[in-house]
């Protein structure tokens, strides 16, 4: 296993395979970040639960999948917007909605990992880590 220059790329990309894969969960190392990002998934209700595990010293993550009753994911789609080599901040105002407000991006600002629209609430910017939808 290497270590990714983008966890939080990888993060997702873990997520959609699993997705892909029907899986019931996917696993992956674990830190602040990631625990704050799943936390607000499971909340935005996107997956149906997380649960961090220790393997031996390493830290892992568990992000339970959660589908539909035609056995379809929550999750139709999870993109990266801010990458290491190409960082996105939005101001307060600049913060846009996913699809006509169906979908929800995810920021860090200096009150925290939160959504969109609590950011927005908060009148507060950060980068642009990610949209699902």
């Amino acid at each position: 296993m290497s270590a990714s220059t983008d966890p939080i790329a990888d993060m997702l990309t873990r997520i959609r395979n699993g997705i892909h894969a029907r899986h019931q969960r996917a696993d992956m190392p674990s830190s602040k970040l990631k625990v704050e990002l799943a936390r607000i998934l499971k909340e935005e209700g996107y997956i149906a639960n997380f649960k961090l595990a220790e393997e031996g010293k390493k830290k892992v993550l568990k992000v339970f999948l959660r589908y539909d009753a035609e056995g379809e994911s929550v999750i139709t789609n999870i993109d990266r917007v801010s990458k290491p080599g190409r960082r996105v901040y939005v101001g307060a105002s600049g913060i846009s909605k996913v699809l006509g407000g169906l979908g929800i991006n995810i920021l860090t600002t200096p009150r925290g990992v939160m959504t969109g629209k609590s950011a927005t609430k908060a009148r507060v910017g950060g980068e642009l880590l990610c949209t699902v939808s």
